[in-house]
């Protein structure tokens, strides 16, 4: 006889050896995924027996993930800035490296004023919504647009606004980075694809699980921060802020890019693994 807490602990074994980040974590989830159950429920019903159709659900869930598929993927929900945001094949897993770009964003819009005040927003090659979704939930009279090449993409987006009530004060629109839009924003985050299209098959076998669209970052890498650099102008109002996310060890060479078209770069935020992760640029009140 097989109780839940026995398949808990056998699943976190298996995902231990198997050299899993957070084995016990894991294991937890996808149980509770298998079951139905909340973590709570989980504690109450531990010593129940599984029966046979329940072991079949998890050991399923066991294979996807030590085939590599994340655990946000297998259950179609991942927590970003304390966000649930649905996610599907065409969307990235949103990352924790990825709230560094949020706190660089709101530092800078803390230094400009308070965040109660009006402010347009713009996060292009949104994915999720999940950059503009949790700027939203900080800044209570932001209003803010979307844009993603994958209508698919933007349809999750979209989803992900509605179901945690930030869609009254988001749009959304199908295109590549900014060109579709008119400009005018106080502020523009972007997670651009940074990988060098060469890199792409020697990536750790969670990331390729992404779509190819959100990772491609052109032969060196920089194709999108290029992009970028050239509509910074036209998108971003004078004193206004663009947020780049960033490769590791792409600090150098994007801030060179952004500083050759005249903007001026702030200096980079660090993630947890101090790995330089998101860089500041902002316009100038005059041109240079």
């Amino acid at each position: 006889m097989t109780t839940i807490a026995d398949a808990r602990r056998a699943l976190a074994g298996t995902f231990r050896s198997a050299g899993l980040d957070t084995p016990d974590l894991d294991a937890r989830i996808l149980v509770g995924h298998a079951l139905g159950l909340d973590h709570t429920a989980l504690a109450a019903e531990a010593q129940r027996p599984l029966n046979a159709a329940e072991t079949r659900a998890i050991e399923a869930l066991e294979r996807r993930r030590t085939g590599g598929e994340p655990v946000a993927r297998i259950v179609g929900i991942k927590e970003f800035w304390g966000l649930p945001l649905r996610v599907t094949p065409a969307t990235l897993v949103p990352r924790p490296d990825t709230e560094t770009v949020v706190e660089a964003a709101l530092a800078a819009i803390d230094a400009g004023g308070s965040r109660q005040r009006a402010l347009r927003l713009a996060d292009l090659g949104t994915g999720t919504g999940a950059l503009l979704l949790a700027l939203l939930s900080e800044l209570p009279n932001a209003f803010g647009i979307a844009t993603d090449l994958s209508v698919a993409a933007l349809g999750v987006a979209r989803d992900n606004a509605r179901q945690i009530k930030l869609d009254a004060r988001a749009r959304f629109a199908v295109c590549d980075f900014g060109t579709a839009l008119r400009g005018g924003f106080d502020l523009v985050v972007v997670n651009p694809p940074y990988v060098a299209s060469g890199e792409l098959t020697t990536l750790p076998a969670e990331v390729r699980h992404d779509p190819q669209l959100a990772l491609d970052g052109g032969v060196d890498g920089l194709s999108a921060y290029r992009a970028l650099a050239a509509d910074a102008r036209r998108l971003v109002v004078p004193g206004g802020h663009l947020v780049v996310e960033l490769g590791a060890g792409q600090d150098a060479a994007v801030t060179t890019l952004f500083r050759t078209a005249g903007l001026e770069c702030l200096p980079a935020r660090p993630d947890l693994s101090g790995i330089a992760r998101a860089l500041p640029v902002r316009v100038a009140l005059m041109p240079p």
